[in-house]
């Protein structure tokens, strides 16, 4: 038993450029953080984008052993882990739970062919209608159509699929699971209904046993394993909880939890986010629908998949960070926004 007073949290968020552990009070106060970040993911072609799941498995064990080795923080008092993190990428393993290839990421513009052939097969309006979202490139379906096309004696060694932070989990605790929040954003699920969707998964001829177990954000979805103990640090036996991808996680991190609240947010990707009470579905497709990690709550959102990752594109081909290095190891990217207060308003119109 936990004396209440001395119950947190540890939140695992893994991203795209790196895993994040941090662990928070019942209060809501930061106890402690620790970041590891990812190899810089590979892009075999132009438009590609993948990365090697073992090694957001490896960031997170060591983002773990950091924020463990915090004084404020005792692996005794975490009550709970749970997850957020990059969503939509396609992450293939063998029956043995050994991976197959690098991960597609959510970034990842091959799937062009793959989208085009979901939408005349299902037809747009009957898409949107049983996924609440149309056929794009970044979403998780589109990816497993293209390695089934293209690498189909591989495909032919598939067992199970899973989305990054999910990969971790099984890593962590064992168990193939996710939550409605991520699971909206494959392409498979029915948003409307919180389930996958057996209409596509029929229409695809992709079987439901490849696909974790949807939860609820806030159900226990297993519980640290001895290897995972052993990897991380942490207590086995700790529950984890679903958690969800990174934006709806973020969102009821900033309160954007009831209708009519809505945030704006830039990291890798840029994006506008409303709550809503309702799967509020636009026929056009120009937003996302998705469920929310809140229970019985869905959200819309429209996206930019390079916000920050352009940034940091330009942080690592333009010297920034040698440069910061030099002014007493100043952040790379406060170094750019100082340089950018000093141009002009407007700066002539360029874009």
């Amino acid at each position: 038993m936990f004396s209440e007073a001395l119950i947190n949290f540890l939140g695992i968020d893994v991203g795209t450029g790196g895993t994040r552990a941090l662990v928070m009070d019942e209060q809501g106060r930061v106890v402690g953080s620790g970041t590891e970040e990812h190899a810089p993911f590979a892009s075999p072609r132009p438009g590609w984008a993948e990365q090697d799941p073992r090694d957001w498995w490896r960031a997170t064990a060591e983002a773990v052993r950091e924020v463990l080795a915090h004084p404020g923080v005792s692996v005794d008092r975490i009550a709970c882990v749970g997850f957020s993190g990059q969503m939509h990428g396609a992450v293939l393993l063998d029956k043995d739970s050994e991976v197959l290839r690098p991960a597609l990421l959510w970034c990842d513009q091959r799937t062009h062919g793959q989208c085009r052939a979901v939408t005349e097969q299902m037809g747009a309006a009957r898409l949107i209608e049983l996924t609440a979202n149309p056929a794009l490139t970044a979403f998780t379906l589109p990816k497993l159509l293209w390695v089934r096309d293209q690498e189909p004696e591989l495909w032919a060694r598939v067992h199970s699929v899973l989305l990054p932070k999910d990969y971790v989990r099984l890593r962590l605790t064992g168990e193939r699971a996710t939550d409605v929040a991520d699971a909206s954003g494959t392409l498979l699920f029915d948003v409307a209904g919180r389930r996958w969707s057996s209409a596509m998964l029929a229409a695809m001829e992709i079987d439901e046993a490849y696909l974790p177990t949807v939860f609820e954000s806030p159900e226990i979805t297993g519980r640290v394993s001895t290897e995972g103990a052993a990897a991380t640090g942490l207590r086995k036996g700790t529950p984890v909880v679903a958690g969800a991808g990174d934006q709806a996680a973020g969102a009821v991190g900033m309160g954007i939890v009831r209708p009519g609240a809505v945030s704006a947010t830039i990291g890798t990707s840029g994006v506008v986010f409303a709550a809503t009470d309702r799967p509020a579905l636009d026929q056009q497709g120009r937003v996302h629908t998705f469920c929310h990690a809140v229970p019985g709550r869905w959200h819309v959102m429209g996206v930019t998949q390079a916000a920050g990752l352009s940034l940091r594109w330009f942080r690592d081909r333009f010297g920034v960070a040698q440069r910061a290095a030099l002014k007493e190891k100043q952040d790379p990217y406060d170094l750019l926004c100082e340089e950018a207060a000093s141009a002009p308003p407007g700066s002539d119109g360029a874009l």
